[in-house]
């Protein structure tokens, strides 16, 4: 099987392909009835994903500089802004909803805005909202680690899930969605690693293949 993308960063990779699959963050409106406590848990779900986020910017800038790390000081930023921030607790406050749905629906409505003008935005918004639900559904992120070198297979991959790669494991990697200029690319070409986006590789038959990436 023969399969073609657009090259993010040049290279020839070879070994087993790992599909990875995203932590599932379903979620579900719940009625609640402390609204403070509701605020409280989104609250504290926010200052641990800066957290998290500060975690990553160091590592970014050893690896790959601070002018390319920077984009995870935006992230927290963003975890910042005051429209944001108020959407949220206000969807808390007015519909009695969980944090987990309130943080999902502003993520959702703010990056509709961004979507025709700025994409990478509508993508960063998505990424922090994502982050911030994982931290209130108590969910860590997911492995991207194998015993044996391997190459990466994925929808996509988020700046903060890129720069977790091991590089002494990851050989490539392969999404079927993204663009040469997104801050995962940027981030792909910074630390060498062999990068194609646009490839419809099929759900099922690819995991633990033998690949190779040209």
């Amino acid at each position: 099987m023969e399969l073609h993308g657009k090259s993010v960063f040049g290279g020839i990779a070879m070994g087993r392909l790992s599909v990875y699959h995203k932590t599932d963050n379903a979620v579900k409106r719940t009625k609640i009835t402390d609204i403070e406590a509701e605020k409280k848990r989104f609250e504290d779900a926010k200052e641990e994903a800066k957290r998290q986020l500060g975690v990553f910017y160091e590592k970014a800038v050893r690896e790959v500089g601070e002018v390319n790390a920077a984009i995870f000081e935006m992230h927290q930023m963003m975890l910042d802004d005051l429209d944001y921030v108020e959407s949220i607790t206000n969807m808390i406050e007015t519909q009695q909803v969980n944090a987990e749905f309130a943080v999902a629906s502003t993520g959702d409505n703010f990056a509709q805005m961004f979507a025709d003008y700025m994409r990478e935005r509508a993508a960063d918004v998505k990424d922090i909202s994502n982050r911030v639900i994982s931290i209130l559904q108590g969910n860590g992120d997911a492995g991207l680690s194998g015993d044996e070198p391997f190459i990466l297979l994925a929808d996509d991959l988020a700046p903060s899930e890129t720069v977790q790669l091991d590089k002494s494991k990851v050989l490539a990697f392969v999404t079927r969605h993204g663009s040469t200029n997104s801050h995962t690319a940027i981030l792909a070409r910074t630390m060498n690693i062999p990068a194609l986006i646009g490839v419809d590789f099929p759900e099922e038959g690819v995991d633990g293949q033998f690949g190779i990436v040209d």
